[in-house]
């Protein structure tokens, strides 16, 4: 396919996945607020279609916005989560028109468009990978709002949960060595990644042990039955005064049930606790202390990237297939480690993207020669020690929308997003 064909396949593909999400929703589920962390699920969905209005109508194709009066309504930046609900906010049949207006001009602006590659905002449709990546973005975060309903006249309105695929192949090592040296972090190359993924620049590292597989849910029981939530020496000082605020006493919609027992709660379905998937829903204070406890630690996101690094993925530059990473919704969780041996890294190590998030140790910062682009409000206004990186994404990433590239950030406090871990050591 052509650029066009692309922009316009990956346009239509987002929009049918966000709609079909949020279908088994009544009016008043969407217009709700299930967690003071989240939006109403009716806001994403119009925020989606005002930010394809501003940047692939406006910006690109020089149309007059759909309904200017509503970006003020729609700016992330201008309302906190917790103040959506109280805003004037579009229903949902008139949030469904408004961003059906939208694609409709976006689509024949696609159509008129000439991808200039001296032109930032339209070489190789980066503004058209702009709006996709974020579309898909904003699912997964809707995906997580779903998982924090509960309340009064809760019912499940995702699926039962799947089994994944199982292990093919004999128990990898626990650990593998990862050579030291120079290598190149980020890239030049990447059409639609974003600017904090940019540019490409050398880190040289000294060799160091990753983790084979992120860690189990099996795994992270024995650090809780070890007494680690209620061992400070584990935790770092914020960290404890967060365990202790927080209540923190296992991972987030966990349940025990008896010794060693434990069951889940998965979108409204409740199920037993796997043992052999990674665990999910810790925050990274709880990562932190768990690293500690093992004798190991959390690899920076260099290290992280280097242990990654095959091409555009681990494995190489083939885009992502069922064989070979659990992406895109596909069973509403994660799989079992070892699942997928033909999506490991040269380095040997596995499951890097897809499954969970993986914590990292490192505070989100820009790249050496960082340029903010197309607008600071996307990475530069979050470069801090408040954020720390996560990498790889998620069981609800789409495969568009995360390469070894890609940098994801979060407060380490945050638990509802759908994030794990792997430990390092020196070697």
């Amino acid at each position: 396919m052509d650029l066009k064909e692309v922009a316009v396949h990956e346009l239509e593909a987002v929009r049918d996945h966000s709609l079909g999400l949020l279908a088994p929703l009544s009016d008043d589920e969407l217009m709700r607020q299930h967690s003071p962390l989240m939006s109403p699920l009716v806001w994403d969905l119009a925020h989606v279609g005002n930010y394809e209005d501003l940047w692939l109508v406006r910006a690109a194709g020089g149309r007059p916005a759909v309904d200017p009066t509503l970006d003020q309504l729609y700016d992330a930046f201008r309302h906190p989560r917790a103040d959506r609900p109280s805003l004037p906010l579009l229903g949902p049949d008139a949030a469904r028109r408004y961003i059906g207006e939208v694609r409709s001009r976006a689509l024949d602006v696609v159509d008129k468009l000439l991808f200039d590659p001296d032109v930032p905002l339209l070489a190789g449709a980066f503004v058209a990978g702009l709006c996709v990546q974020h579309e898909h973005q904003h699912a997964e975060t809707m995906l997580a709002t779903l998982q924090l309903m509960d309340g009064d006249g809760y019912r499940p309105v995702l699926p039962p949960p799947r089994s994944g695929p199982r292990p093919s192949r004999p128990a990898a090592p626990a650990e593998v060595l990862v050579a030291g040296g120079p290598f190149v972090q980020g890239t030049d190359s990447e059409g639609w990644a974003y600017d904090n993924e940019r540019p490409a620049h050398e880190v040289d590292l000294p060799a160091f042990w990753v983790d084979t597989f992120p860690v189990t849910n099996g795994q992270y029981i024995e650090f809780i039955e070890a007494g680690g939530y209620a061992s400070p020496s584990l935790w770092s000082e914020p960290g404890w005064r967060w365990r202790q605020e927080a209540r923190l006493e296992h991972p987030g919609f966990w349940r025990r049930e008896g010794p060693r027992s434990w069951s889940r709660v998965r979108f409204g379905w409740v199920e037993e606790v796997p043992a052999d998937e990674p665990v999910q829903h810790v925050c990274w204070y709880e990562a932190d202390a768990y690293a500690r406890w093992a004798g190991k630690r959390l690899p920076t996101e260099s290290e992280w990237e280097r242990a990654a690094r095959g091409g555009r993925y681990p494995w190489g530059d083939s885009p992502p297939a069922a064989s070979l990473a659990n992406l895109g919704g596909r069973q509403f969780g994660p799989a079992s480690v070892g699942a997928y041996p033909e999506g490991a890294a040269a380095s040997g190590a596995q499951q890097l993207i897809g499954d969970v998030w993986e914590w990292t140790s490192s505070d989100f910062r820009g790249y050496p020669g960082f340029t903010a682009y197309p607008y600071r409000e996307y990475s530069e206004v979050f470069f801090g020690p408040e954020y720390k990186v996560l990498r790889g994404g998620s069981w609800a990433t789409h495969g568009s929308a995360v390469r070894v590239t890609f940098r994801n950030w979060d407060y380490p406090i945050r638990r509802q997003i759908f994030a794990g871990f792997r430990c390092a050591r020196d070697a």
